[in-house]
């Protein structure tokens, strides 16, 4: 179910979003909300890849995988927030993230912090309405 219920919010009045993503999302009737958990580039037998591209595309499949178990999917994102290690994965989350979620523009936060296992590069967690 790829329903789209989040409608972008740029006032005029702010500057241009660069990359892509909305500086508001407003969800008008929605039915189902879904919560989505920090999701982390690990596989269930607990398999880390080594590097930041292979450990982002990963957390963004995990992150799908649970969207999917509420028959959403990416139409279905209102607000992301990704967590990184270092400042030096910036553009690399940018470009990954454009690719993954196309022409679909969330609103979107991206915060440098301390994460919870020092071998993940990143977290993203979501909220998706339906």
């Amino acid at each position: 179910m790829e329903n789209s219920l989040a409608r972008p919010i740029n006032p005029a009045t702010l500057p241009d979003t660069t990359g892509n993503y909305t500086h508001g999302t407003l969800v008008a009737g929605a039915r189902r909300t879904v919560f989505v958990s920090g999701q982390v580039p690990w596989v269930r037998q607990g398999v880390v890849p080594g590097d930041f591209d292979a450990q982002c595309r990963l957390t963004w499949r995990n992150l799908f995988a649970v969207l999917a178990e509420a028959d959403m999917g990416v139409r279905n994102l209102a607000k992301v927030t990704t967590y990184l290690s270092d400042r030096a994965y910036r553009e690399a989350n940018s470009r990954i993230r454009q690719e993954v979620l196309g022409d679909h523009c969330p609103a979107l936060t991206v915060v440098i912090a301390g994460i919870y296992s020092e071998e993940w590069l990143l977290e993203i967690e979501a909220i998706a309405v339906g």
